[in-house]
């Protein structure tokens, strides 16, 4: 199988799981196993927290151990066993100690499988991360929009048992043929040599990482209370769902053409791009409050997230040694994914009180200093360039 098939397949099979999970998983345990929203809510978010420790820890030591398809194998194999899990636990500790166990194998194999990208385009066996990406997105969509056929006609019952085949087909895919780069154990004096914090050592990485939190923070409103907002403005309840897709089309169209289109765009400049296409599009969901501006909104994710997640991979593709590429992938993970969403949900969940649009609005605390220093990381650039030059 050619090295852009295997990628493609593995981004395409993961992100069906996680088109599943993400949107689901909550309702799931309120509906089938009797929990209350709060319990469901303070079991998710201690999964979020989980789920940094694992990606900011244990993935990037585990990948100092193994080799990238061996991690690959492991964490689907361990997601597999989780989710059976499920199946007995009826109490909210129970739900708890499993939830915990899986947000330890599951959310790592996204850093996983980026890394392994990332490995790929430095080792020149795959051209483009845009276009393997894309089907990631393309699978999560497909998975939305089939599930929701099925849990109209059979109820939430079946969410289970999508999952439960979604991950079971990942981990059979996981066990074919890969690129022989990614089954190379990594060698021991690298790993030895270069910790965690020596990231910070290569210029302007901390720089770029503060930028990628806060853009990736601004998306903490959108996520948990964005469909209660679709509600809140009175959009069609059989619409929603379309509507929140919008976004995902937007981003897949994105990394679609991303390759070809910006492959000469400065990470500076695609950075300030992302920072300000955010803005706008958390300006409009608060000055226009009605479902066709929303939509509309929706379209500026591929520049929101898409291109803030592209740029970060053409940093580290561009910057970062091979044997540290999984190091930055879990500091990335665990910090802009993670964490900093945790922390401004609560900040946007104390706005959405006061007045839902407030929480929108509020997220400009975010993308505003991000845009400001992507200007600066881009001048810091041209700086680079021109010396280079002379």
């Amino acid at each position: 199988m050619k090295t852009h098939h295997w990628m493609s397949t593995q981004f395409f099979s993961f992100y069906m799981t996680w088109g599943i999970f993400l949107p689901y998983w909550t309702g799931w345990m309120i509906h089938t196993k009797g929990i209350t929203v709060a319990q469901a809510s303070l079991i998710m978010s201690l999964g979020l927290v989980a789920r940094g420790l694992s990606t900011l820890f244990a993935f990037p030591y585990l990948s100092g151990k193994f080799s990238s398809k061996t991690l690959l194998n492991g964490a689907g194999a361990g997601t597999l066993v989780a989710i059976l899990c499920y199946i007995p636990a009826n109490s909210f500790v129970s739900l708890l100690m499993v939830t915990l166990v899986l947000h330890f194998f599951y959310p790592p194999l996204m850093p996983a499988l980026d890394s392994a990208a990332g490995i790929l385009v430095q080792g020149k066996q795959l051209r483009h991360y845009g276009k393997s990406r894309k089907w990631g997105s393309i699978g999560f969509v497909a998975a939305g929009i089939i599930l929701t056929f099925f849990t109209g006609r059979l109820g939430d019952e079946v969410i289970l048992g999508a999952l439960l085949l979604g991950t079971l087909i990942f981990v059979c895919l996981g066990f074919m043929r890969a690129p022989v780069i990614l089954s190379k154990k990594p060698q021991v004096d690298q790993t030895q040599k270069r910790s965690m914090l020596q990231l910070f050592r290569i210029k302007h990485f901390s720089l770029v990482l503060i930028i990628v939190i806060l853009l990736q923070a601004a998306h903490a409103s959108y996520y948990n209370y964005g469909y209660l907002f679709l509600q809140e403005i009175h959009a069609p309840k059989y619409l929603i769902g379309v509507i929140i897709n919008i976004a995902v089309i937007a981003e897949i169209v994105f990394f679609a053409i991303a390759d070809r289109r910006f492959h000469k765009f400065s990470v500076g400049s695609l950075l300030a791009l992302a920072a300000l296409g955010s803005s706008i599009r958390w300006i409009l969901v608060f000055s226009f409050p009605s479902v066709i501006v929303f939509c509309i909104a929706q379209t500026l994710h591929a520049c929101s997230f898409a291109m803030g997640h592209y740029a970060f991979m053409k940093y580290l593709i561009k910057n970062i040694p091979h044997e540290q590429i999984t190091k930055a992938q879990g500091m990335y993970s665990a910090l802009a994914l993670s964490w900093s969403t945790a922390v401004f949900t609560l900040f946007g969940g104390f706005l959405y009180e006061i007045e839902p649009r407030y929480a929108f609005i509020g997220m400009i605390i975010c993308t505003i200093p991000s845009m400001l220093l992507a200007l600066v990381y881009q001048k810091l650039e041209l700086r680079k360039n021109v010396l280079i030059s002379i």
